[in-house]
């Protein structure tokens, strides 16, 4: 079970930093359907503050070494 990958920032698959890339890559799911539903989710709810949780990610989050 120690195959998982590490959360990580893309380094090749962003738009800004690189964060639902390496959340996309994580899991193996498309990077541009969870961006889509990311901002989605961010617009249509108040209780989901998109942009902070996106901040807090991309401090959190190292950056992809190779």
């Amino acid at each position: 079970m120690s195959d998982a990958r590490p959360f990580v920032r893309s380094r090749h698959d962003r738009m800004i930093a690189g964060v639902v890339g390496g959340i996309a890559r994580r899991y193996g799911w498309s990077s541009g359907l969870l961006r889509l539903v990311f901002v989605i989710v961010s617009i249509a709810s108040a209780a989901f503050p998109g942009i902070l949780v996106y901040l807090l990610l991309w401090l959190l989050m190292p950056e992809e070494t190779r």
